[in-house]
């Protein structure tokens, strides 16, 4: 029952002006602090700072602006109730915040810069090791085969987790996210695979899995709503994914998410 193990939240806040659904309105470093304060107030487990953008049209960010970006709000979150996630594929950036002692990293590409291992081997935080199927900054509005992306999924674990724990990255620390949307190329029918595959996938390699089908463009395709209208296919993808297995959710509707998954909880409560 969903009730019975629930999953951490993640709520996102984008810092940039060119994300997929929210782009330029928490650029400002007091609006995203009042948007994550607000997602806090609502339920989140954990807050996602995400200062560049990855959709297929987005423009390049420094590392350097990344951590102006970051920067204030690591600082005026660190006494909140809600743990901080840095979403970077950028070493000098990881390096930061984990310096600033956030407790994850969530890396689009999946840590794709072995030199730096030693450094993550030395830290704390936890590594959300994303899978795509370009392993790259962006997404991409590429068609893949569905068969080959859910097979390339284990494949891009089973390397990446070993190349981790050779490097001296205790395998505990780690979170898979096995990538949802145009991550997994654009047909939708991938997206909608790999969710069904979670248990498997989970069971597989003994570790906790997050999903992030926050607003999603296959959510789209299947509904027939355009990004300001997915919040009920959002939270249906994220019912179910929890349903499979999923331990964290990354998501924009923090607020009805935590609303679900209580209702659900009071309803399973002592064997109801």
């Amino acid at each position: 029952m969903i009730g019975d193990k629930g999953a951490k939240i993640l709520g996102i806040v984008n810092i940039t002006e060119d994300s997929f659904s929210d782009g330029g309105e928490y650029l400002d470093p007091q609006r995203a602090l009042a948007h994550a304060r607000r997602l806090i107030a609502e339920g989140a487990d954990i807050i996602d700072l995400g200062p560049a953008s990855s959709h297929p049209e987005a423009r390049d960010v420094s590392a350097e602006e990344e951590v102006r970006r970051i920067a204030p709000l690591i600082d005026a979150l660190a006494e909140t109730s809600a743990e901080i996630s840095v979403d970077t594929w950028q070493p000098e950036t990881q390096r930061y915040a984990m310096d600033r002692g956030v407790a994850y990293l969530n890396d689009v590409r999946g840590f794709a810069f072995p030199d730096f291992y030693a450094e993550l081997a030395a830290g704390d935080c936890t590594l959300v090791l994303m899978h795509s199927i370009e392993q790259a900054a962006r997404a991409t509005r590429e068609t893949a085969e569905t068969a080959a992306v859910v097979r390339g999924i284990d494949e891009f674990f089973d390397a990446r987790l070993d190349a981790l724990e050779r490097a001296g990255v205790a395998r505990e620390r780690v979170v898979l996210d096995p990538g949802m949307g145009l991550f997994l190329g654009a047909d939708p029918e991938t997206s909608i695979a790999v969710l069904r595959g979670l248990e498997s996938l989970e069971k597989r390699f003994g570790l906790p899995v997050l999903v992030s089908v926050s607003r999603k463009s296959f959510l789209g395709a299947i509904s027939g709503r355009d990004i300001r209208d997915r919040s009920t296919p959002t939270l249906a993808a994220e019912l179910y994914a929890i349903s499979q297995g999923a331990d964290f959710i990354r998501t924009h509707d923090v607020r009805q998410l935590r609303g679900a998954l209580d209702v659900l909880a009071a309803l399973s409560a002592n064997g109801g």
